[in-house]
């Protein structure tokens, strides 16, 4: 992978995957809605080593504007091979049920935003003949759970279409990587009690790489989040509905 566009650049997984990019000289093309954040992370991704650095302010949730930063990050790259879609919020669950409007716009950014983010970029790697992309949903996607059900059911849209779209695209030689993330300390994360089950920015940045360089279809980060949700499905509903899972 030589010439990456990163949507979310500013979050810290992102951050991470792009300093293991950049050390190997590849070519960014940064996407955030903090201007002054992404200058920083492109300054120090050029120290690092990445061939080329440049940067786009834009709003996921803004859909007019995502053909545009596509054109702009293939023209800044001279073209693009792989691409990490990382934006997102950590929904306030009991906003959200409070409010409708609330509730609406974390589907949005977490869901919607994702889904035609990937509808563009589909078409565009489909036609190229292809391409890589990482999309980083949740394990929080593979089951409802009350205490973060809006922001699980974004996820497990995402997690539903890239499936979707990866069966789609598999003759064009085009992967969609699903990445399922567990607990990771991120500054998004910052007011939770951390234990055994976190990760780092780092560890799950150096997990993502591989799985896109490996072009895997699902990756969870880190890997024993496959048992812990592959025994969380496994509940029946009559027992799991009583229980805080």
């Amino acid at each position: 992978m030589k010439k990456i566009l990163i949507i979310g650049a500013t979050s810290a997984i992102a951050e991470h995957c792009a300093r293991l990019w950049a050390k190997r000289g590849a070519s960014l093309f940064l996407v955030a809605r903090n201007s002054g954040q992404l200058e920083t992370i492109a300054t120090d991704l050029a120290v690092r080593g990445a061939s080329k650095v440049d940067c786009m302010v834009m709003d996921a949730n803004d859909h007019n504007a995502h053909e545009a930063m596509f054109e702009a990050a293939h023209l800044a790259l001279d073209g693009l091979d792989s691409v990490l879609i990382a934006h997102g919020t950590l929904s306030d669950q009991a906003q959200c049920e409070l409010s409708v409007a609330e509730t609406l716009s974390e589907l949005h950014t977490n869901g919607l935003s994702v889904v035609a983010l990937l509808t563009l970029l589909a078409n565009r790697f489909g036609a190229q003949g292809g391409g890589s992309i990482g999309v980083i949903s949740s394990v929080a996607g593979d089951r409802g759970r009350a205490s973060n059900y809006v922001y699980g059911s974004a996820k497990a849209l995402v997690t539903a279409f890239t499936s979707g779209m990866r069966q789609r695209l598999s003759k064009a030689n085009v992967m969609i990587t699903t990445i399922k993330p567990g607990f990771v300390d991120t500054p998004m994360t910052a007011a939770f009690d951390k234990g055994l089950l976190w990760a780092k920015p780092d560890a799950a940045a150096a997990r993502i790489v591989v799985a896109m360089d490996k072009r895997k279809a699902v990756v969870y980060v880190p890997a024993f989040w496959w048992w812990i949700m592959t025994i969380i499905k496994a509940i029946p509903e009559a027992i799991f509905y009583r229980r805080q899972l």
